[in-house]
């Protein structure tokens, strides 16, 4: 039996198939590569000394799908696949609700027609309302989401919901992340975005190796301590080892689990250029610009309840983060394009 993950050539999915690979699981990777490289796989198996198995297609390909979860033998899924870029979700709304709840909605289909029901989601912070209430618990309410981003998410949990209450030998965890940064140990696969980043910590480091000029930084005049906006900084490794401590808890029992993961500590934009400058020993160019739209001031998680029920916690601090991310982008100045 196999594990599907789809979108899993992407920044956190090749993390958590290497991390599935070393712990014995067989992987079978689902991607469209429309914001990932094959590349990314192909290190995965170098690094583990472990083959996966790789099909191109779409996550709302139902046929495809559903060919793929038979011919594999897959009896659980991690679902990674879809957009996830806050700014541009605000001016691409359809492609998003398209892209991600209706690719759910064609990855379950898929999955009730051979009985595969065990899936591990990767849902967002983005889902919780708007709350100067820090940090935020899985019982915090969820609300109106400020991007269509957050929207999909949302949306998709309640998909998932209302499936899991519809048929209870469904197993589902929603897992729900906070910023997810960082690289592999070794440097070989990290985040490797099209065009011009959307997150942070990618843009940091593309100025840094001077592929970009100079990073702008979005919002100086929220209600923190320096103006700039705080978040929850996990380093993807820990994240990819929830998923496997997620997978394991969830795997055939039935029921629907939520958990956050975050490090439950919010660092500023600011702080985030004096942690980067500091391990790179190179000043950042950056620029104080208007807010982006879709934005909040701050958001950082409460994670114990995936450190009682998973015995799951972050174990890499803010330079674990910056150090591995330099090194990732720093032997790859180009990203997979350079291999």
């Amino acid at each position: 039996m196999a594990v599907l993950l789809t979108g899993g050539a992407g920044f956190i999915g090749s993390h958590t198939a290497l991390v599935l690979l070393e712990a014995g699981q067989d992987v079978v990777v689902y991607d469209n590569l429309s914001n990932a490289s094959r590349e990314s796989l192909t290190r995965v198996e170098h690094l583990t000394g472990r083959s996966l198995t790789f099909v191109e297609g779409d996550i709302r390909d139902t046929a495809l799908m559903r060919q793929t979860l038979e011919a594999e033998n897959i009896d659980s899924v991690i679902h990674f696949a879809g957009l996830k870029a806050v700014g541009e979700s605000v001016s691409q709304p359809l492609a998003y609700y398209d892209n991600n709840v209706g690719g759910t909605l064609s990855l379950c289909q898929a999955m009730e027609a051979v009985g595969v029901k065990t899936l591990v989601f990767s849902s967002s912070a983005t889902v919780y309302a708007e709350s100067r209430n820090m940090p935020l618990a899985e019982t915090a309410p969820t609300g109106r989401p400020t991007n269509p981003y957050g929207s999909s998410k949302l949306m998709i949990e309640w998909l998932l919901t209302d499936l899991q209450a519809a048929d209870p030998s469904w197993s589902i965890a929603l897992l729900r992340y906070f910023n997810p940064v960082g690289s592999h140990e070794s440097g070989q696969i990290g985040e490797d975005p099209n065009g011009q980043p959307n997150n942070l910590l990618p843009f940091i480091t593309q100025v840094g190796v001077g592929r970009l000029q100079e990073l702008s930084v979005y919002g100086s005049d929220y209600p923190t301590a320096d103006g700039t906006g705080v978040r929850d900084y996990i380093h993807v490794m820990d994240l990819a080892a929830g998923h496997l401590k997620a997978l394991r808890y969830v795997a055939g029992q039935g029921g629907l689990y939520t958990w956050n993961l975050g490090t439950g500590r919010g660092y500023s934009v600011l702080e985030m250029i004096k942690a980067f400058e500091k391990i790179s020993e190179k000043p950042l160019p950056y620029r104080l610009v208007d807010r982006r739209a879709g934005d909040i001031a701050e958001c950082w998680a409460d994670a114990g309840k995936a450190d009682r029920e998973l015995d799951w916690r972050a174990e890499r601090g803010l330079e674990d983060i910056m150090r591995d991310a330099w090194r990732w982008q720093t032997d790859n100045p180009a990203g997979f394009g350079q291999a």
